[in-house]
Protein backbone atom coordinates (compact mmCIF):
# COMPACT_ATOMS: atom_id res chain seq x y z
CA UNK A 1 0.00 0.00 0.00
CA UNK A 2 1.17 3.30 -1.30
CA UNK A 3 0.02 5.78 1.89
CA UNK A 4 -1.80 9.28 0.63
CA UNK A 5 0.02 11.61 3.19
CA UNK A 6 1.91 11.24 6.55
CA UNK A 7 1.63 13.35 9.10
CA UNK A 8 4.61 14.17 10.93
CA UNK A 9 4.40 15.49 14.64
CA UNK A 10 7.56 16.77 15.79
CA UNK A 11 9.00 17.03 12.56
CA UNK A 12 10.92 20.31 12.63
CA UNK A 13 13.11 18.45 15.25
CA UNK A 14 16.36 17.10 14.85
CA UNK A 15 14.70 13.28 14.63
CA UNK A 16 12.15 14.59 12.60
CA UNK A 17 13.59 16.80 10.01
CA UNK A 18 15.39 13.86 9.18
CA UNK A 19 12.30 11.69 8.80
CA UNK A 20 10.70 14.38 6.83
CA UNK A 21 13.88 14.23 4.58
CA UNK A 22 13.63 9.78 4.04
CA UNK A 23 9.73 10.35 3.80
CA UNK A 24 10.23 12.76 0.79
CA UNK A 25 13.27 10.96 -0.63
CA UNK A 26 10.84 8.07 -0.52
CA UNK A 27 8.01 9.73 -2.43
CA UNK A 28 5.53 9.94 0.34
CA UNK A 29 3.86 13.62 0.87
CA UNK A 30 4.55 14.56 4.15
CA UNK A 31 2.21 17.10 6.65
CA UNK A 32 4.37 18.41 9.65
CA UNK A 33 3.02 19.38 12.68
CA UNK A 34 5.34 21.61 15.33
CA UNK A 35 4.61 24.00 17.68
CA UNK A 36 8.39 24.97 16.89
CA UNK A 37 9.18 25.54 20.72
CA UNK A 38 12.29 23.19 20.33
CA UNK A 39 12.13 22.67 16.30
CA UNK A 40 13.15 24.96 13.57
CA UNK A 41 11.78 25.76 10.41
CA UNK A 42 14.49 26.39 8.33
CA UNK A 43 15.85 22.21 9.39
CA UNK A 44 12.20 21.14 7.35
CA UNK A 45 13.43 19.78 4.13
CA UNK A 46 9.77 19.94 2.29
CA UNK A 47 6.21 19.01 2.92
CA UNK A 48 3.66 20.93 4.28
CA UNK A 49 4.25 22.85 8.00
CA UNK A 50 1.48 23.49 9.90
CA UNK A 51 2.40 25.00 13.20
CA UNK A 52 0.73 24.06 16.54
CA UNK A 53 0.43 21.44 19.13
CA UNK A 54 -0.79 17.93 19.03
CA UNK A 55 -3.00 18.35 21.58
CA UNK A 56 -5.33 20.43 20.03
CA UNK A 57 -8.13 18.76 19.09
CA UNK A 58 -9.45 21.40 17.03
CA UNK A 59 -6.46 21.71 14.70
CA UNK A 60 -6.21 18.32 14.89
CA UNK A 61 -9.86 17.72 13.64
CA UNK A 62 -8.48 20.32 10.17
CA UNK A 63 -5.80 18.50 9.81
CA UNK A 64 -7.18 15.40 9.73
CA UNK A 65 -10.27 17.03 7.84
CA UNK A 66 -8.05 18.72 4.76
CA UNK A 67 -5.46 16.22 4.33
CA UNK A 68 -6.01 12.53 3.52
CA UNK A 69 -3.73 11.47 6.11
CA UNK A 70 -3.16 7.90 6.48
CA UNK A 71 -0.47 7.25 9.30
CA UNK A 72 1.19 9.11 11.89
CA UNK A 73 4.53 9.59 13.07
CA UNK A 74 4.81 10.55 16.78
CA UNK A 75 8.24 12.63 17.51
CA UNK A 76 6.76 15.67 19.45
CA UNK A 77 8.20 14.55 23.60
CA UNK A 78 9.98 16.23 25.90
CA UNK A 79 13.17 14.26 26.41
CA UNK A 80 15.30 15.90 28.87
CA UNK A 81 16.07 13.12 31.64
CA UNK A 82 16.94 15.57 34.12
CA UNK A 83 14.15 17.75 33.10
CA UNK A 84 11.71 15.29 33.29
CA UNK A 85 13.24 14.66 37.45
CA UNK A 86 12.60 18.30 38.31
CA UNK A 87 9.44 18.84 36.16
CA UNK A 88 7.35 15.77 35.65
CA UNK A 89 4.32 17.30 35.20
CA UNK A 90 5.82 19.26 32.11
CA UNK A 91 6.55 15.63 30.91
CA UNK A 92 3.61 14.27 31.65
CA UNK A 93 1.34 17.12 30.10
CA UNK A 94 3.03 17.32 26.73
CA UNK A 95 4.31 13.52 26.27
CA UNK A 96 1.20 12.03 27.59
CA UNK A 97 -1.72 13.83 28.02
CA UNK A 98 -1.21 15.58 24.45
CA UNK A 99 -1.00 12.51 22.70
CA UNK A 100 -4.23 11.39 23.72
CA UNK A 101 -6.14 13.90 21.94
CA UNK A 102 -3.95 12.96 19.21
CA UNK A 103 -4.93 9.15 19.31
CA UNK A 104 -8.21 10.64 20.10
CA UNK A 105 -8.22 12.52 16.76
CA UNK A 106 -6.87 9.51 15.15
CA UNK A 107 -10.16 7.06 16.34
CA UNK A 108 -12.39 10.26 15.35
CA UNK A 109 -10.83 10.20 11.86
CA UNK A 110 -10.44 6.19 11.04
CA UNK A 111 -6.60 6.84 11.15
CA UNK A 112 -4.73 3.53 11.67
CA UNK A 113 -1.02 3.71 11.53
CA UNK A 114 1.07 4.99 14.26
CA UNK A 115 5.02 4.94 14.37
CA UNK A 116 5.83 6.04 17.51
CA UNK A 117 9.35 7.22 18.98
CA UNK A 118 9.97 5.65 21.81
CA UNK A 119 13.39 5.43 24.37
CA UNK A 120 15.66 2.73 25.94
CA UNK A 121 14.73 5.10 29.06
CA UNK A 122 11.70 2.92 29.10
CA UNK A 123 13.95 -0.03 30.66
CA UNK A 124 15.51 1.95 33.52
CA UNK A 125 18.85 0.06 35.22
CA UNK A 126 19.30 -2.63 32.62
CA UNK A 127 19.38 -6.68 34.77
CA UNK A 128 21.10 -7.81 31.18
CA UNK A 129 23.16 -6.77 28.90
CA UNK A 130 22.30 -6.33 25.27
CA UNK A 131 18.68 -5.45 26.64
CA UNK A 132 16.13 -7.26 24.58
CA UNK A 133 12.21 -6.25 23.79
CA UNK A 134 11.01 -8.03 26.61
CA UNK A 135 13.26 -6.96 29.29
CA UNK A 136 11.23 -5.60 32.35
CA UNK A 137 10.57 -2.05 31.88
CA UNK A 138 11.47 -0.12 34.80
CA UNK A 139 11.91 3.59 33.92
CA UNK A 140 14.31 5.35 36.52
CA UNK A 141 13.02 8.91 35.70
CA UNK A 142 10.10 10.94 34.46
CA UNK A 143 10.62 11.08 31.05
CA UNK A 144 11.08 6.95 30.54
CA UNK A 145 8.50 6.41 32.50
CA UNK A 146 5.54 9.07 29.78
CA UNK A 147 7.16 6.89 26.73
CA UNK A 148 5.95 3.49 28.27
CA UNK A 149 2.58 5.00 29.55
CA UNK A 150 2.70 5.82 25.94
CA UNK A 151 2.97 2.49 24.81
CA UNK A 152 0.55 1.00 26.80
CA UNK A 153 -1.80 2.80 25.47
CA UNK A 154 -1.29 2.55 21.98
CA UNK A 155 -1.32 -1.56 23.30
CA UNK A 156 -5.00 -0.92 24.55
CA UNK A 157 -5.86 1.52 21.30
CA UNK A 158 -4.50 -1.20 19.24
CA UNK A 159 -7.28 -3.46 21.25
CA UNK A 160 -10.69 -1.09 21.26
CA UNK A 161 -9.90 0.91 17.57
CA UNK A 162 -8.13 -1.43 15.45
CA UNK A 163 -4.88 0.85 15.74
CA UNK A 164 -1.46 -0.65 15.06
CA UNK A 165 1.31 0.86 15.85
CA UNK A 166 5.15 0.39 15.87
CA UNK A 167 7.19 1.32 19.05
CA UNK A 168 10.87 2.01 18.32
CA UNK A 169 12.94 2.25 21.19
CA UNK A 170 15.96 3.81 20.31
CA UNK A 171 19.17 3.99 22.53
CA UNK A 172 21.38 7.10 21.58
CA UNK A 173 20.50 8.60 18.68
CA UNK A 174 23.80 10.41 17.25
CA UNK A 175 25.51 11.93 13.82
CA UNK A 176 23.51 13.91 10.58
CA UNK A 177 22.69 13.54 7.30
CA UNK A 178 25.49 13.19 5.22
CA UNK A 179 24.43 16.21 3.29
CA UNK A 180 25.54 18.24 5.75
CA UNK A 181 22.09 20.33 5.57
CA UNK A 182 20.54 18.33 8.20
CA UNK A 183 21.54 17.99 11.86
CA UNK A 184 21.18 18.25 15.97
CA UNK A 185 20.56 21.47 16.98
CA UNK A 186 18.92 22.00 20.62
CA UNK A 187 19.05 24.88 23.12
CA UNK A 188 20.47 24.17 25.71
CA UNK A 189 22.33 21.20 24.16
CA UNK A 190 22.42 18.30 26.44
CA UNK A 191 23.75 15.52 24.13
CA UNK A 192 27.05 14.29 24.26
CA UNK A 193 28.28 14.38 20.80
CA UNK A 194 26.89 17.67 20.05
CA UNK A 195 27.86 18.95 23.20
CA UNK A 196 31.57 17.71 22.73
CA UNK A 197 31.58 18.99 18.99
CA UNK A 198 30.70 22.34 20.38
CA UNK A 199 33.68 22.59 21.97
CA UNK A 200 36.32 21.53 18.90
CA UNK A 201 34.50 24.65 17.37
CA UNK A 202 34.88 27.04 19.64
CA UNK A 203 31.43 27.85 21.24
CA UNK A 204 32.21 26.11 24.61
CA UNK A 205 35.11 25.90 26.46
CA UNK A 206 35.04 22.10 28.07
CA UNK A 207 32.47 19.33 27.77
CA UNK A 208 31.28 17.66 31.24
CA UNK A 209 31.89 14.25 32.13
CA UNK A 210 28.37 13.66 34.22
CA UNK A 211 30.26 10.89 36.75
CA UNK A 212 33.01 8.86 36.78
CA UNK A 213 32.80 6.30 38.96
CA UNK A 214 30.01 4.05 37.07
CA UNK A 215 30.62 0.29 37.21
CA UNK A 216 31.70 0.18 34.31
CA UNK A 217 35.80 -0.22 32.20
CA UNK A 218 36.59 3.75 32.93
CA UNK A 219 33.84 4.60 34.92
CA UNK A 220 32.10 6.63 32.41
CA UNK A 221 28.41 5.98 31.29
CA UNK A 222 28.11 2.99 28.86
CA UNK A 223 25.78 4.06 26.04
CA UNK A 224 24.94 2.43 22.15
CA UNK A 225 24.85 5.16 19.69
CA UNK A 226 23.09 4.77 16.56
CA UNK A 227 22.79 7.23 13.24
CA UNK A 228 20.05 9.36 12.83
CA UNK A 229 19.34 8.19 9.05
CA UNK A 230 19.23 4.67 10.10
CA UNK A 231 17.18 5.26 12.90
CA UNK A 232 15.08 6.96 9.77
CA UNK A 233 15.61 3.66 7.54
CA UNK A 234 14.35 1.93 10.38
CA UNK A 235 10.75 3.77 10.36
CA UNK A 236 10.41 4.00 6.61
CA UNK A 237 10.64 -0.27 7.28
CA UNK A 238 8.07 -0.06 9.96
CA UNK A 239 5.78 1.80 8.06
CA UNK A 240 5.83 -0.48 5.27
CA UNK A 241 5.03 -3.54 7.23
CA UNK A 242 2.13 -1.81 9.00
CA UNK A 243 1.03 -1.02 5.47
CA UNK A 244 1.12 -4.78 4.26
CA UNK A 245 -0.66 -5.82 7.70
CA UNK A 246 1.32 -6.80 10.00
CA UNK A 247 0.57 -6.75 13.51
CA UNK A 248 1.28 -3.93 16.30
CA UNK A 249 5.19 -4.28 17.69
CA UNK A 250 7.88 -2.85 19.61
CA UNK A 251 11.73 -2.88 18.49
CA UNK A 252 14.65 -1.71 19.82
CA UNK A 253 16.67 0.55 17.76
CA UNK A 254 20.98 0.36 18.31
CA UNK A 255 24.00 -0.85 17.29
CA UNK A 256 24.27 -3.35 20.03
CA UNK A 257 27.79 -1.54 20.53
CA UNK A 258 29.15 0.00 23.76
CA UNK A 259 30.97 2.85 23.67
CA UNK A 260 31.96 5.06 27.21
CA UNK A 261 31.91 9.07 27.52
CA UNK A 262 35.87 8.68 27.44
CA UNK A 263 35.68 6.40 24.29
CA UNK A 264 33.63 8.85 22.38
CA UNK A 265 35.68 12.15 24.03
CA UNK A 266 38.84 10.61 22.51
CA UNK A 267 36.94 9.66 18.60
CA UNK A 268 35.94 13.52 18.94
CA UNK A 269 39.37 14.74 19.23
CA UNK A 270 40.55 12.27 16.56
CA UNK A 271 38.44 13.09 13.79
CA UNK A 272 38.27 16.93 14.71
CA UNK A 273 42.18 17.45 15.38
CA UNK A 274 40.87 19.76 18.29
CA UNK A 275 41.86 18.45 22.07
CA UNK A 276 38.29 19.09 23.20
CA UNK A 277 38.72 20.22 27.09
CA UNK A 278 36.63 17.64 29.65
CA UNK A 279 36.14 18.25 33.36
CA UNK A 280 34.15 16.02 35.65
CA UNK A 281 30.60 16.71 37.08
CA UNK A 282 28.02 14.97 39.15
CA UNK A 283 26.13 12.41 37.66
CA UNK A 284 22.67 13.22 36.60
CA UNK A 285 19.76 11.84 38.17
CA UNK A 286 18.11 9.40 36.55
CA UNK A 287 20.78 8.02 34.41
CA UNK A 288 21.50 4.39 34.56
CA UNK A 289 25.29 3.32 34.50
CA UNK A 290 24.71 1.36 30.29
CA UNK A 291 22.20 1.26 27.94
CA UNK A 292 23.15 -1.24 24.78
CA UNK A 293 20.69 -2.48 22.78
CA UNK A 294 19.88 -6.26 21.19
CA UNK A 295 18.57 -5.24 18.04
CA UNK A 296 17.80 -8.74 16.61
CA UNK A 297 13.99 -8.55 16.21
CA UNK A 298 13.86 -5.97 13.92
CA UNK A 299 16.97 -7.46 11.94
CA UNK A 300 15.24 -10.71 11.56
CA UNK A 301 11.53 -9.44 11.08
CA UNK A 302 12.00 -6.56 9.17
CA UNK A 303 15.45 -7.08 7.55
CA UNK A 304 17.06 -3.48 8.67
CA UNK A 305 20.60 -3.54 8.61
CA UNK A 306 22.39 0.15 9.65
CA UNK A 307 24.78 1.81 7.38
CA UNK A 308 26.57 3.74 10.19
CA UNK A 309 27.66 1.60 12.67
CA UNK A 310 31.44 2.92 13.37
CA UNK A 311 31.68 5.03 16.12
CA UNK A 312 33.97 7.41 13.95
CA UNK A 313 31.75 7.69 10.91
CA UNK A 314 28.72 8.83 13.09
CA UNK A 315 30.99 11.35 14.61
CA UNK A 316 32.25 12.64 11.24
CA UNK A 317 28.64 13.20 9.88
CA UNK A 318 28.00 15.44 12.69
CA UNK A 319 31.16 17.26 12.63
CA UNK A 320 30.72 18.09 8.89
CA UNK A 321 27.28 19.68 10.37
CA UNK A 322 28.71 21.52 13.08
CA UNK A 323 31.25 23.44 11.01
CA UNK A 324 28.19 24.79 9.34
CA UNK A 325 26.37 27.99 9.95
CA UNK A 326 23.45 26.85 10.51
CA UNK A 327 24.01 24.55 13.08
CA UNK A 328 23.87 26.84 15.66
Amino acid sequence: MKAGQILVVGGAGYIGAHMVNALLRTNYDVVTLDNLSTGHRDLLPGGALIVGNLGDAGLLDHIFSSHRIDAVMHFAAYSLVGESVANPLKYYHNNVAQTVELLDAMVRHSVDYFIFSSTAAVYGEPRKIPIKEDHPCNPTNPYGATKIAVEHMLKDCDSAHGIKFVALRYFNAAGADTSGKLGERHDPETHLIPSILKVAAGERQHVKIFGDNYPTPDGTCLRDYIHVNDLTQAHLLALEALFEGKESTIYNLGNSRAHSVLEVINTARKVTGHSIPAVAAEPRPGDPAALVASSEKIRSELGWQPSYEDLETIIETAWLWHQKPASG
